[in-house]
């Protein structure tokens, strides 16, 4: 079974104890009324931080605050500590305050043990929470005011007591200019105690860095920043009376005197990109930066933020939290882009809260600031960014198909079954045609594993890599790398602290499958920070099914891509509850991410209440038919996938993707209607059915022609479709004009055993476009070095709909282990009329009279009468030499 629980929000909570008092009561759990009797504390404007002592708990007592009882049922506490905080604020405590609410912390004896705990308001709903293996455990009540109920949870304690604290933050404001020097690059600025440092780089980075103690260090032991940027000599200061002004070779940074204040100007030192509105603030635990907001200005990023990915007007929070649902923010980074032409990478690993209103207020958890700024347009700060932190990083290609998570070795809501079992499910998707590139054998909670090399030998022979997934540390790591485990889970029990112990542990796995083999390492992990991108995919945690999951993934995943994270997805159809229908519709639209993975063993259908695996072939017709179709879709555009796996490696940006990136000119795009679409690649415009309906209305086509991908219905944006016939076979899908899509032949399941001598491509012919093909071995990471392969193909069609559509196809460039000597092709050309001849060099390509012709013939064209699409098929063809096929009208 496995083991859920939330995990910290780290803060810091450092205050001068006022007020001591014993835990002696136990109050009720979150849903019932509080006890009188519990010990209490008030912070005002008279007390400003007040300490508790808890009882020694000889052991571990229950996982969660809702097993606690009542303060009746438990007079002697031996299950749980509560603490009742009243706040008091003044006047204006929470206007601008860095840290934006209340530190509460508990601190144990014994660092190893484990105390989680809870804070509640006066409704009982919960606050804030910091449950995981950190010492002290910290968290933060937001703009706290009311009374708030803190429960203590002893998790896995051995005779331990603990500290808590609480305070309110009081914060100090940077005064005037009292020192400025520096040249080469880096510039050193004072204000009384806060020392500041400016640092300019070759990429056009500049790095500000500050704090009021003078330690201007970055964050200790941290391993978020791949290399530092090299930093640009040719810089100049100077003196402009009001301020200094520093000048590199694409921006000018002002440093105002009067107070200090810092503002950055694009070369001409006339455009401002970003400028404080109000000098730094900090308290003894935090540190905000408060920036001036543009009119339209938008704002994005923030790693993963669960159900937006736009957030002007909003408050964003990055920090470690495992809040699963709409509003979580567990694989959230300290990063975020703005419209105005830059963005900013907070360099930490403690929690924060961006709010983006007027002024924009950004603070994190801890007396400093240092913040990397980037400019240019959203792409381009999103490669500076992962320049920095990592570049996503390339998966092998069966990474990309769909995997299978269950345990079967002591599954306490199955019985009793062995690791072997797993070749079962295996060769049952073979047997239902359905692909599946790698499986989970094991979950760690008390399930384990058996005969792991016959199991790994066995899910090969079905195509089928071998995965686990672990709560606790990699401590063989070679010898299961050896015995073929090519995939990794790390889960929460582990990596729950976040931070830079689940990035280490991230790159730590990654390594261990690349250490002890030639395979690239392929790691998945619930709970991240900045860099993870460059390691893992991140996983959106454990969610129970209901449509509105499938409504906020949407604009999640999207979303996450802003931050540079290329894979971000959540489990086909969640991980606790069944539904044959919203399956279906959850795996259409997730077909178009790049990885998807379903977690069996743990469901319960809504319906029956009865367990439910999730294989996708279990609920019968039509259901099976509906998932086949869109896994062998899935499957078939992995060329297509694969292409822009590779492009992220190099630009940072993956392949699911809001419109606004796509189309940044169009404030449609930032609509509502337009937050529940999304782009995969710059081809394939997405937008899932997320309620229990058959018609789509509201989807938003930007500036273009797009072609609807099942009817070949052309629209020309922009518009908003209202009335879409979606029946559940029907995911609205629409291809834009131009497009040329790689695709593999039809009813492909592996891509081992696909047919390498064919490649198709699905062309939407408009004006002169090209796309690039990228290939490898796809399994090993020779790539790096260069072994692998592109194909160039380019396509022109008329401007007026009359003359001849061309279609220019390169010679592959490169060589890698399995590439075809020859091939041939198939062209999908998505045309209104008919051609009258299809041409090759050295002659014309015979015409076919049906469908059913062309399917069995080597070579020729056929044109449907109904829908006009014209499909060419060429003889075999060497990979070394180039083409071109004319369709003449």
């Amino acid at each position: 079974m496995r083991i859920l629980r939330s995990r910290p929000r780290q803060g810091a909570a450092a205050a001068v104890s006022a007020l001591v008092l014993a835990l002696t009561t136990l109050t009720v759990p979150a849903s019932q009324a509080h006890a009188a009797a519990t010990p209490s504390g008030v912070l005002d404007s008279g007390t400003k931080s007040v300490t508790w002592q808890s009882p020694v708990y000889a052991k571990g007592t229950v996982d969660g605050p809702d097993k606690c009882g009542t303060a009746a049922d438990d007079p002697d506490q031996a299950k749980c500590a509560r603490f009742d905080l009243t706040v008091n604020p003044p006047a204006g405590q929470w206007d601008d305050n860095p840290e934006g609410g209340v530190p509460v912390s508990i601190q144990w004896q014994t660092p190893t043990d484990d105390f989680d705990m809870y804070i509640y308001d006066k409704d009982n709903k919960q606050v804030a929470s910091s449950a995981g293996t950190a010492d002290p455990e910290a968290t933060v009540i937001p703009k706290a005011s009311g009374t708030y109920h803190v429960v203590v949870v002893p998790y896995n304690v051995h005779n331990n007591s603990f500290t808590g604290k609480a305070y309110l933050p009081e914060s100090t404001d940077a005064g005037n200019l009292t020192g400025f020097s520096g040249s080469h690059g880096t510039y050193d600025i004072a204000a009384g105690d806060l020392k500041a440092r400016a640092s300019f780089f070759t990429d056009e980075t500049m790095r500000l860095q500050a704090s009021p103690d003078g330690d201007l260090s970055g964050p200790a032991g941290s391993h978020m920043i791949q290399k530092q940027p090299t930093v640009q000599s040719h810089t100049s200061a100077f003196n402009a009376g009001s301020y200094y002004g520093i000048r590199s070779k694409g921006v000018v940074l002002r440093v105002y005197k009067k107070p200090l204040t810092f503002a950055l100007y694009k070369a001409d030192n006339r455009t401002a990109i970003w400028a404080e509105a109000d000098p730094l603030r900090w308290t003894s635990g935090g540190m905000r930066q408060s920036l001036k907001r543009g009119s339209k200005e938008q704002f994005f990023g923030g790693g993963e933020q669960n159900g937006s990915f736009s957030h002007r007007d909003q408050v964003m929070n990055v920090g470690n939290n495992t809040d699963w649902d709409e509003g979580g923010y567990n694989n959230s980074q300290p990063f975020y882009i703005s419209s105005a032409g830059y963005g900013v990478f907070r360099n930490t690993m403690t929690a924060g809260v961006y709010d983006f209103g007027s002024p924009v207020r950004t603070g994190q958890q801890e007396w400093r600031l240092d913040a990397y700024y980037f400019t240019g347009d959203t792409k381009k700060v999103i490669g500076e960014y992962t320049s920095l932190v990592g570049k996503p990083f390339m998966p092998p290609v069966y990474g990309l198909e769909p995997g299978d998570a269950d345990c079967y070795l002591h599954n306490a809501n199955r019985g009793e079954r062995h690791t072997l079992d797993s070749l079962k499910i295996a060769d049952s998707y073979n047997q239902n045609q359905m692909p599946l590139g790698w499986m989970l054998v094991n979950d760690g909670y008390g399930c384990g594993y058996e005969d792991l090399p016959q199991t790994g030998a066995g899910l090969n022979k079905s195509h089928t890599q071998l995965g686990l997934w672990t709560q606790d540390g990699l401590p063989n790591q070679a010898e299961e790398a050896k015995a073929g485990v090519r995939v990794r889970k790390l889960d929460v029990a582990w990596v729950g602290n976040g931070y830079g112990m689940a990035l280490d542990a991230c790159d730590q796995a990654k390594a261990g499958i690349e250490d002890n083999s030639d395979a690239r390492g392929f790691v998945w992990l619930p709970v991240s920070w900045a860099g993870a991108q460059r390691c893992g995919v991140l996983w959106s945690g454990d969610q129970k099914l209901s449509w509105d999951y499938l409504r906020w993934q949407i604009p999640t995943y999207a979303g996450a891509t802003l931050s540079g994270i290329a894979y971000n997805t959540g489990d086909v159809g969640s991980i606790y509850s069944h539904d044959p229908k919203m399956y279906a519709r959850d795996l259409q639209w997730k077909a178009f991410l790049p990885a998807i993975m379903t977690m069996d063993g743990w469901a319960t259908d809504i319906t029956t209440k009865k367990p439910h695996d999730q294989q996708p072939w279990l609920d019968g017709e039509p259901y099976t038919s509906i998932n086949r179709k869109y896994l062998q879709l899935k499957e078939r555009l992995l060329p297509y996938m694969y292409t822009l796996s590779k492009d992220a490696t190099k630009t940072g940006v993956g392949s699911v993707r809001p419109l606004s990136l796509e189309y940044p000119d169009d404030p449609a795009t930032l609509g509502a209607d337009a937050k529940y679409e999304f782009m995969s690649g710059s081809d394939f415009l997405v937008a899932p059915v997320y309620s229990d309906t058959d018609v789509r209305n509201g989807i938003y086509l930007p500036k273009g022609t797009w072609t609807d991908y099942w009817t070949g219905k052309t629209y020309h944006g922009p518009t908003t479709v209202n009335g879409y016939k979606a029946p559940l076979d029907t995911l609205p899908l629409f291809v834009k004009g131009g497009s040329i899509v790689p695709m593999w032949p039809k009813g492909t399941t592996s891509w081992e055993t696909r047919n390498k001598s064919e490649l198709d491509y699905d062309i939407y012919p408009k004006g002169t476009t090209d796309y690039t093909l990228y290939e490898d071995d796809g399994v090993t990471r020779k790539f790096a070095k260069g072994s692998s392969a592109t194909q160039h193909v380019q396509v022109k069609a008329p401007t007026h709909g009359k003359g001849s559509t061309s279609i220019k196809v390169g010679a592959s460039v490169g060589s890698y282990t399995g590439k075809p000597a020859s091939r041939s092709y198939t062209f999908t050309v998505h045309a209104k009329d008919a051609p009258s001849q299809v041409a090759m060099a050295g002659g014309k390509l015979h015409r076919l009279d049906s469908a059913k012709a062309f399917a069995a013939a080597k070579s020729g064209w056929y044109t449907d009468p109904d829908t006009g699409v014209t499909e060419i098929r060429t003889p075999s063809l060497s990979t070394g030499h180039g083409f071109s096929v004319e369709l003449r009208r």
